[in-house]
């Protein structure tokens, strides 16, 4: 069968950070809008796939399904030499990294999925116990009611880290995507893969269950960005199912333990702005801000019409304060003689 020719718009580029050309204001801007964009499940259910074609490039496939459909589909084993795969891999420590996550930058994009990437929402429910400390512990992640040996999904394409019973994880399967994230199913009854098999979104990795350090059937679930945990509900809405973004910027304080997320549409605006439009609202939050500082100074400013008889110290006593302060107030000396009627600041 003669091979497929990939037509250049399909692909949006392999899962890495996310370059932002600032002369290209057109592209920027329609980078933003593609990032922006809201997923559904895509994994394709309930058909086997019948044959795979070559296109001419080797990181992609066309997978014919047995009912008569097809779809472009990224093969992560032609980027199995990946530095992404090779360096930091432990098939048993959690943490394989050992870093601080404020050896991350401020502020850095990932896409989660692009036009040839799948996504499936680990398991659509409202979230029983968020991210963040619960009882004086860290909860690195949110755990999702789960009924035991229902089968778990795979979020996102990617190679299976670890695949193992890791103490209060119960049975735990890590998965880690092409660009650098990875996902954590713990609790598992049953584990259905192992250490170094390739996954695609869909893929069940196991069965729900309560092993480990538990107190019922549920799915504990964990994104983590070079072992730094972050709440999973900045990516995923479960009570809808749908990715909340294509394109994922990260800022450091989503790593602090109390930071969960919080829906606000001029949040999610902050931060899809791009880096000039960061510093113009820097700039125009530092002038805001000096404005209020300004008017709540002006508004503690207190006056005093100098009468005669007055002397520095006896105002300075009248209003607790010193005749020093007072000089500094006003720009004068203490031998600089008062004028009756003139208004001297005290505060």
């Amino acid at each position: 069968m003669k091979k497929l020719l990939l037509l250049p718009f399909i692909f949006c580029g392999f899962l890495a950070f996310a370059q932002e050309p600032a002369e290209d204001h057109t592209a920027d801007s329609l980078r933003h809008a593609f990032g922006r964009q809201q997923v559904q499940n895509t994994a394709i259910r309930g058909s086997q796939y019948a044959d795979t074609l070559d296109t001419g490039n080797p990181a992609v496939k066309v997978v014919l399904y047995d009912n008569g459909t097809y779809r472009y589909v990224k093969d992560l084993k032609a980027s199995a030499d990946s530095t992404i795969f090779t360096e930091f891999w432990d098939t048993r420590a959690v943490n394989p990294y050992k870093e601080s996550p404020d050896a991350l930058p401020d502020r850095f994009s990932l896409w989660i999925v692009d036009s040839l990437d799948t996504y499936c929402c680990p398991y659509q429910t409202t979230v029983r116990s968020k991210f963040g400390y619960r009882h004086g512990r860290r909860h690195q992640g949110v755990d999702l009611p789960y009924p035991k040996g229902t089968p778990v999904q795979v979020a996102f394409d990617g190679k299976v880290r670890i695949s193992d019973y890791v103490g209060g994880y119960g049975n735990l399967v890590v998965v880690r995507h092409a660009n650098g994230l990875e996902t954590f199913y713990g609790h598992l009854s049953e584990r259905k893969v192992s250490s170094g098999d390739w996954v695609s979104a869909g893929d069940i990795i196991g069965l729900g269950g309560s092993t480990g350090r538990s107190t019922g059937p549920h799915l504990h679930f964990e994104t983590r960005y070079r072992g730094a945990a972050f709440d999973p509900s900045w990516l995923i809405d479960f009570e809808t199912g749908t990715l909340r973004h294509r394109l994922f910027k990260i800022r450091s304080w989503y790593f602090n333990p109390n930071q969960r997320y919080v829906q606000d549409v001029d949040d999610e605006d902050e931060i899809f702005r791009t880096d000039e439009e960061d510093r113009i609202a820097a700039e125009e939050q530092a002038k805001k801000e000096a404005e209020a500082r300004a008017k709540a100074e002006a508004a503690a400013m207190k006056y005093h019409t100098i009468r005669s008889g007055d002397t520095l110290s006896g105002i300075a006593k009248k209003y607790h304060t010193t005749v020093r302060r007072l000089c500094e107030l006003n720009g004068i000396k203490e031998s600089t003689v008062l004028r009756v009627g003139k208004r001297l600041r005290v505060k």
